[in-house]
């Protein structure tokens, strides 16, 4: 039976042998798997210095919390239900142990050195850290590195079957995140505003987001209706033939360097545009790349006709059930409606693997920039305030680039005033804050408090906006603000002795 299978998939490849075989993407996927290794690189990096204070013993939400209340909550189902390597260990030495051996495979995978198992752990180990980060790490970049990280372990298995789901990973990123915005009614939107605000609400902005902010309204009309052709009508191309496929990427790759440029959204745009390789051949890449650079082939092992055959079929069930997925998400995006079923079931029960994504970026966009201020104090008289490293604050400070690294709490901070279903672990940051957690407070520029936790910690919330050329010149500041008061759903929090409770 394996072997009739085998055969069948043999000659449906052969046919298109003169159009999509795997000699002519040798190139491409060797250069894909070294940029992939940096860009697991950047993102083990990245949380290497993080981690700790996000969900460490004394962090935010430590990794032991979770554990325990899914222990609780499912039992023995707990393993496959949230699939991590901590079940193991969940010690902080666990913790960095696994971002910085994430760090070292990385650079095996770049410098094709045991290339094939370094990307298997690499996987399992972004994994582990995906699904203990709780918020942290729920991101959709997060999906995407994890989704592409899976393919890649497969791809040099001589199957074009990777390189179409390649293509395919890429135009569900592209349209979906097209699709959620006009499903969404958001009239930003429908209504050609969306960059109107999106440079000075976005995230985290950059310096030359405060110069985008400032571009004529029809320019920014101009390219909120070039986002959406892009997102949308683009992704078809990338199924057509040669030429609109090199179209297809040149326009997306184009339009992430502009994202890149005006915001810091981490490595997402980078990945994006390593995937816009597939769209690409080896002929076409030799005719670009320079001569002295050599990028050597996939060392690919040699391999029986039995395996072969039970990888070809493995690959081919793998496709089938990534598109059913798919399509099923695809057509919840579109209507709004849940899959119920088996299908449903095995939709929520692969969430937490992150091989077949939903992908909807800023599918609404806000209108307003709304920042929480801290202050903490002892007496109750006299307040000191904290402050984050890269979120806006004074109104003079000027916004970084910090591309490609994302510095998860600045980021979640964010969300906090747009979504209710934020404030849990905003409130335990709160109370870390009162207990002065070392590695919580390492994740501030400035604890004012830094022999003594305070007793109190209240919080205020202010309206900013990006000054006009004429406000910057006058007084050298990038905001102004405006304060909107206590932030209501949690205006402050107190330390008594022995409880906490909130005011």
């Amino acid at each position: 039976m394996l072997m009739q299978l085998t055969r069948r998939y043999q000659a449906a490849a052969g046919t298109v042998k003169g159009w999509l075989s795997y000699q002519d993407y040798e190139l491409v996927a060797s250069l894909f798997l070294r940029l992939l290794g940096v860009i697991y690189l950047i993102a083990f990096a990245s949380l290497l210095v993080q981690i700790q204070g996000l969900v460490g013993s004394q962090g935010i939400l430590p990794v032991a919390d979770l554990l325990t209340h899914v222990t609780s909550e499912v039992g023995s189902d707990r393993y496959y239900r949230l699939p991590t390597l901590f079940w193991l260990n969940h010690s902080d030495i666990a913790l960095v142990a696994a971002s910085l051996y994430g760090c070292v495979v990385s650079l095996q995978i770049v410098f094709n050195y045991w290339q094939r198992s370094a990307l298997v752990i690499a996987f399992v180990l972004y994994l582990s850290l995906n699904n203990v980060s709780q918020p942290f790490l729920h991101f959709q970049w997060d999906g995407l590195l994890l989704e592409a990280g899976f393919l890649a372990i497969f791809l040099g298995s001589r199957s074009s079957i990777i390189i179409w789901l390649f293509r395919w990973l890429l135009f569900k990123l592209r349209f979906m995140s097209g699709l959620s915005k006009l499903t969404s009614g958001d009239p930003a939107w429908s209504g050609l505003t969306a960059l109107n605000t999106y440079f000075e609400v976005q995230p985290l902005p950059n310096p030359l987001a405060w110069y985008a902010h400032q571009l004529p309204e029809f320019v920014l009309r101009s390219a909120t209706a070039a986002t959406l052709v892009i997102e949308i009508l683009v992704p078809f191309m990338m199924f057509m033939p040669r030429r609109w496929r090199f179209a297809a990427a040149w326009i997306t790759i184009f339009w992430q360097l502009l994202i890149i440029l005006s915001s810091n959204h981490n490595w997402i745009n980078l990945l994006t545009i390593a995937l816009c390789l597939f769209l690409f051949d080896d002929r076409a890449l030799n005719s670009v790349m320079p001569k002295k650079l050599h990028i050597p082939p996939l060392s690919l092992p040699v391999q029986g006709r039995l395996v072969t055959g039970f990888r070809c079929v493995a690959i081919t069930f793998m496709a089938v059930f990534i598109l059913v997925i798919s399509f099923a998400q695809l057509w919840m995006l579109s209507t709004g409606q849940t899959v119920g079923g088996k299908l449903g079931s095995v939709i929520d029960h692969m969430e937490v693997y992150r091989v077949a994504n939903m992908y909807h970026v800023f599918p609404t966009m806000t209108t307003q920039r709304v920042e929480l201020e801290l202050s903490g104090s002892v007496d109750g008289r006299e307040w000191k305030t904290y402050r984050f490293k890269y979120k806006p604050g004074y109104l003079d400070k000027r916004p970084r680039f910090i591309m490609p690294h994302q510095p998860r709490l600045d980021w979640q901070m964010w969300f906090v005033p747009l979504h209710s279903r934020h404030l849990p672990w905003f409130e335990e940051f709160l109370y870390a804050l009162l207990d002065n957690a070392p590695h919580a407070v390492e994740l501030l520029e400035y604890n004012p408090f830094p022999d003594k936790p305070p007793r109190y910690i209240h919080v205020d919330a202010y309206r900013y906006i990006f000054t006009t050329p004429e406000q910057r010149q006058q007084s050298g500041n990038w905001w102004q603000r405006e304060a909107l008061g206590p932030f209501l759903p949690l205006s402050g929090v107190m330390r008594t002795d022995p409880a906490v409770s909130l005011l």
